[in-house]
């Protein structure tokens, strides 16, 4: 299992990831609470690595990372148009329904934020490399 970090100044994404990049879980943490919500989204999981975005407050979440799980690795991968990958998953795993069918997916607006699929979208960079 992986942990996806997407992080952000005010809000973090989390996303624990299977080995084949399968969505088992997303949250949207908040950044000033950032070590409490780690422990209760991934605490309890047999973590084998966490891939974190190179991005915005990576350096602050990183530390606080390395505190909740001191014994598991840390990678950085680049966040360069990682949202608009995480627009394109969060369609795919939420196709529009009803009347929204009939609008380009471009023109429509997801209804939750995307951070927590934009770590998703880190993980999977990261097993690609892999």
């Amino acid at each position: 299992m992986y942990l996806g970090i997407d992080p952000g100044r005010s809000k973090t994404g989390l996303a624990l990831v299977a080995a084949d990049g399968r969505i088992i879980a997303l949250h949207i943490a908040s950044t000033e609470r950032i070590e409490e919500e780690l422990r209760s989204f991934a605490g309890q999981q047999l973590l084998s690595h966490i891939v974190m975005g190179d991005g915005t407050n990576n350096k602050a979440i990183g530390k606080a990372v390395a505190r909740v799980f001191p014994a598991v690795e840390l990678d950085l991968v680049g966040e360069a148009h990682s949202t608009e990958e995480a627009r394109t998953l969060y369609w795919q795993e939420n196709p529009p329904k009803g009347w929204r069918k009939l609008v380009p997916l471009g023109l429509l607006v997801p209804d939750e934020p995307l951070d927590a699929y934009a770590a998703v979208v880190q993980v999977r960079r990261w097993l690609n490399k892999k």
